[in-house]
């Protein structure tokens, strides 16, 4: 079967994860069958998916038309062969049961179409075992999606022994085909790779308290403000729900052995029903308490280290496994759990001797499975991380180029792509240090005529700053004063170009994210776009320049109204303010924006410099820009260009403009 023959999927499981995966599926123009096993569980199932729907065309990320459509697409049933005709890929979601599961194959063995492909959304159960008690284990595979369906990108792509290739490629195609990003798990592993880093690194949180070697908040301060990951393990275990994470525990415990025994902390959770968020208390007391309140300053050193070491213990029984390699595992944890980096960076900049001594160091005190480290991180270790010393971007390279970027040169156009959707492209430090450096390369680089600016995926250009790794740093005035001179810096370098620069918002344009966006030369927006500066909604104030530009493009008076009530902006009015230049539709705003970068690219670099520098001279003291012009002026009079540009005009052609 080809990605074009599929038409229909059936989607088995109305729950939460059911009518989330049967709403993607619809809104990529499948047609859906939506079954649970009676009325009143598939009637919630498609009611919440009309709902959420209404929420997507009410926020403008879809328009009303699409969300009908999509709606029409979902068919509700519950006889089971009703559901199962036409199928082309049945997509099971029953509870995580083996034996449910294998029940349920049982019957969709008897009514699924002979061709029809089937997909399981386990979550760490095996693929293979599940695949055996169907009549085609070649055409089966785990397709794991995380929560929310809606709006998480990463797809697991799971094979069983069994799995053919054409089946996993399928499948991928479907997931892409949904706006998904799918990672291959070569091997049918238990925890698959983001549950086989976030269970373990949940467990060894749940421990270092156990032991009385650190607290609940230093466990999570530590986690959160110092490893920058999304949540503290506690806060994370509560969102999650603590069973969920336990029976995953459970079963790598039965399959993989000693090394993955739940800590009794979360099986005394689990038996008490406080099971996080979902039942008002877990780690953290969401009912009569203020919920999960981290402290900034309780990091510890030893937690950092203990942690990182059991993480990366695990990403590399992936990678020696054959499992995922060290890109994908990295990709998988960064768009499933919203980590910064990936789990195999962050060993790697930590100094993966020093984690494997650290472990070593566990084992000798504990005596417990888990701190062996394995042959593979030894190997590692030897080597100089996982990618090898010096070659973070494992491409074989002496240096390092980029991590939180995408940069490159085309067509005269050089091209930053800030590289992380699975936290809205927001800015952090890192972001700011690669774009400078970016910068740099571009100024000096005489290929390069014009820059581009976007962001990837298309949920935002930028949602703003990084505030998660802002709060790392604490509440020390000084380090929040270097950090608003360090994107100032930043921000400036980019404004202060000799070449033009032009900003493709797409999504989200906020706080941040809009600083950024002042400082290119044009800034073009695709309908969808919503901008703003929302930062004193959070007590902050612009601090990457957004107070002086934002006023001088806009006005003052606009400029104080966009900061001063935070409120959020549609793209046609920041084009009726002067801020946004051209609004185009959004399937359109990559090939327009590119369109606009390579005719400033064509034209005469002297000239647009001088330019550039005479406005900027002009901003704070006329006399000064009028003699930047003159000057300016008076040095293109010298150019071969100024004589390709006479010449081509006088023949009715194009110039060529050579910057000489």
């Amino acid at each position: 079967m080809q990605l074009e023959d599929v038409q229909r999927v059936a989607v088995l499981g109305a729950g939460n994860m059911g009518h989330g995966i049967a709403e993607v599926a619809a809104l990529a123009g499948y047609d859906v069958s939506l079954r649970d096993i009676n009325e009143e569980l598939v009637e919630k199932g498609y009611d919440q998916i009309e709902w959420s729907l209404g929420k997507l065309a009410e926020k403008d990320r879809i328009g009303d038309d699409e969300a009908d459509a999509a709606l029409d697409r979902v068919e509700a049933f519950v006889d089971l062969e009703d559901a199962l005709d036409g199928a082309d890929v049945v997509v099971e979601v029953v509870p995580e049961k083996m034996a449910i599961k294998k029940d349920v194959y049982d019957e969709v063995v008897e009514y699924a179409p002979e061709e029809a492909v089937f997909v399981t959304n386990t979550s760490s159960l095996s693929i293979t075992e599940l695949s055996e008690v169907t009549d085609r284990p070649e055409r089966f595979c785990g397709m794991h999606f995380f929560n929310p369906p809606v709006r998480m990108d990463l797809v697991e792509v799971i094979s069983g022994e069994h799995t053919s290739e054409e089946t996993l490629e399928l499948i991928e195609g479907l997931a892409e085909s949904m706006g998904k990003t799918p990672v291959r798990v070569r091997k049918d592993s238990p925890g698959f790779i983001v549950n086989r880093i976030l269970v373990p690194l949940m467990n060894e949180a749940a421990w270092i308290v156990e032991s009385g070697d650190a607290t609940m908040e230093a466990v999570d301060s530590t986690t959160k403000f110092d490893m920058g990951l999304p949540m503290g393990s506690f806060e994370l275990a509560d969102q999650v729900g603590i069973d969920v994470g336990y029976h995953v525990l459970e079963y790598m415990h039965e399959v993989l052995g000693d090394a993955y025994r739940p800590c009794p902390l979360l099986g005394e959770k689990v038996e008490a029903e406080e099971l996080g968020k979902k039942t008002g208390k877990g780690f953290y007391d969401y009912e009569d308490g203020e919920g999960a309140q981290i402290p900034t300053d309780a990091v510890d050193a030893d937690v950092r280290r203990r942690l990182l070491a059991v993480m990366a213990n695990e990403t590399a029984g992936l990678i020696g496994n054959d499992v995922a390699d060290a890109d994908d595992v990295d990709e998988a944890v960064k768009l499933g759990a919203g980590f910064p980096d990936g789990p195999a960076k962050l060993a790697d900049e930590e100094g993966l001797d020093a984690l494997v001594e650290t472990l070593d160091d566990l084992a000798d005190e504990t005596g417990e499975e888990r701190y062996e480290a394995t042959d593979y991180l030894r190997e590692a270790a030897e080597a100089g991380g996982f990618r090898g010393a010096g070659d973070a971007d494992g491409d074989g390279s002496d240096t390092a180029d980029y991590e939180v970027l995408n940069v490159a040169v085309e067509d005269r156009v050089g091209h930053v792509e800030i590289d992380r959707p699975h936290r809205m492209n927001t800015i952090s430090g890192e972001v700011l240090d690669e774009l400078a450096d970016a910068v740099d390369r571009f100024d000096a680089d005489d290929e390069v005529r014009a820059i581009l600016l976007s962001g990837a995926g298309d949920r935002a250009f930028s949602a703003g700053a990084d505030v998660q790794s802002m709060a790392a740093g604490g509440a020390d005035p000084i380090h929040a004063v270097e950090l608003s001179r360090q994107g100032q810096q930043t921000f400036g370098k980019l404004e202060s170009s000799d070449k033009p620069v032009i900003a493709a918002i797409d999504g989200y344009c906020l706080g941040g994210g809009m600083e950024l966006a002042t400082a290119a030369d044009m800034r073009i927006a695709s309908e969808r776009s919503e901008l703003g500066q929302p930062e004193l909604d959070l007590g902050l104030l612009p601090g990457w320049g957004g107070t002086q530009r934002l006023a001088r493009i806009v006005g003052e008076g606009r400029a104080k109204e966009i900061i001063l009530t935070a409120d959020r902006y549609d793209a046609e009015t920041m084009a009726d303010y002067d801020f946004v230049n051209e609004v185009v539709p959004d399937d359109e705003l990559d090939e327009r924006a590119r369109e606009l970068a390579e005719q400033l690219a064509g034209g005469p670099p002297i000239a647009q410099k001088y330019t550039k520098r005479a406005i900027h001279a002009g901003r704070t003291d006329n006399e000064a820009g009028l003699e930047v012009e003159a000057m300016g002026f008076g040095h293109v009079m010298n150019t071969d260009d100024l004589m390709e540009g006479i010449t081509a005009f006088m023949g009715d052609g194009e110039p060529e403009f050579e910057g000489k």
